[in-house]
């Protein structure tokens, strides 16, 4: 599945998880403190891919780099900003 969010310079970064996960830690339409995204981010991804390496042997790396693009991008920005989660969809 893939998840939008929209941080605050109105970039919108599309993320990808193997797993639905994502709907556990992050709720479509939920504004968060960019810490907390990160740290919901980080959970959802790496529970994602340990459940890929669990069947697979191996870890998901599209969820790593979706993880080190969300890290990137938050990396310097004020605490107090807030980024929003937008639409889950299922990948293609």
């Amino acid at each position: 599945m893939t998840f939008t969010s929209r941080w605050p310079d109105g970039h919108e970064l599309v993320s990808y998880s193997p797993s639905l996960v994502v709907h556990d830690h992050l709720e479509a339409g939920g504004r968060y403190p960019v810490a907390e995204f990160v740290a919901r981010s980080r959970t959802a991804l790496e529970t994602a891919s340990e459940r890929v390496r669990a069947r697979y042997g191996v870890p998901c790396s599209r969820a790593a780099a979706s993880l080190a693009a969300i890290e990137a991008r938050a990396a310097g920005l004020d605490g107090d900003v807030e980024v929003t989660a937008l639409r889950p969809e299922r990948a293609a």
